[in-house]
């Protein structure tokens, strides 16, 4: 996996955030989601090599970035702390400006990282996510039977993270293999490697925290921009699996034609984990979007 990539780290925002590296051009980042690392993209990394300079990071809390403790009100998972990493990680990189690939958590970093960075995000595609607002503000009995963990994980501590550090492999397979797919999508090599990440202390912790945030402070920096008719500018591409819970329960491009100014999408024929479900059809979408000057 990953060849011709470095595995790298860096310590920016007062934490240490794990990376790879490769490829030339034009910066590219790419996020991962839940209950992932960056080796999500391992089948589409070096393809997008061959016209980027990419970044694959760990988000804080995953994979082998620092994973700090979760505070009272949620801030060291906010979704604004967790973009200011990537900010500042494509800072010490040399990057002023950069485009953006994300999945599901990673997405939701993205779009805030579009919000209070405007000027360093020149456009960005986002995976199987609508606003974490409307998910929340919108759920029905069919969103939370298929997104259970959304529940789950922002109980109180410690509680999620004992169950999860209990059987970090059961918990895995039960997220991941729940969805239209099961577990047929991931390779051995990848499958390892998420397993020996969430058995890494403080991986229960930090998704928990990442959860407990998108359900607490997240929605009130949320609120405060559509208050404030602040959106994101930059244009954007959406897409979303035809056979996951985004599909089902929501109107993706609607509700992304609310918070953001440039949106075009649609949904692909696979269901929540694009990238190793229909990794060609993935490519085939985005590198006419991505290669696009500003």
């Amino acid at each position: 996996m990953f060849h011709g990539f470095e595995k790298l780290s860096r310590h920016v925002n007062g934490v240490e955030i794990a990376f790879r590296q490769g490829g030339s051009g034009p910066a590219l980042l790419l996020l991962h989601g839940h209950p992932q690392t960056h080796v999500i993209w391992h089948k589409v990394a070096e393809e997008l090599a061959q016209h980027f300079t990419v970044i694959a990071a760990d988000l804080r809390g995953y994979g082998d970035s620092s994973k700090p403790d979760d505070d009272p009100e949620h801030l060291n998972y906010s979704k604004r702390a967790m973009a200011n990493d990537m900010a500042e990680l494509m800072s010490a990189l040399g990057f002023e400006y950069f485009k953006v690939l994300a999945h599901d958590r990673g997405a939701r970093v993205a779009h805030r990282l579009g919000v209070d960075h405007p000027e360093r995000v020149e456009r960005m595609v986002l995976l199987d996510i609508a606003p974490t607002l409307a998910m929340y503000r919108g759920t029905t009995e069919a969103f939370a039977r298929s997104y259970w963990h959304w529940f789950f994980l922002i109980r109180p501590r410690p509680l999620p993270e004992m169950l999860i550090q209990s059987d970090p492999a059961q918990y895995l397979k039960s997220v991941m293999g729940a969805r239209s797919a099961g577990m047929a999508p991931f390779s051995p090599e990848a499958l390892a490697e998420y397993e020996r990440c969430l058995s890494l202390p403080g991986t229960a912790t930090g998704i928990c925290g990442d959860y407990r945030a998108s359900a607490t402070i997240d929605l009130e920096h949320d609120q405060t921009d559509i208050d404030a008719g602040v959106k994101l500018t930059c244009p954007i591409k959406v897409m979303w699996g035809a056979e996951g819970a985004i599909e089902a329960c929501f109107d993706a491009l609607a509700e992304w034609r609310k918070v953001a100014t440039q949106v075009d999408g649609k949904a692909l024929p696979c269901g929540h984990y694009i990238a190793e479900e229909i990794p060609e059809k993935l490519l085939e979408e985005v590198l006419p979007f991505l290669c696009k000057a500003g």
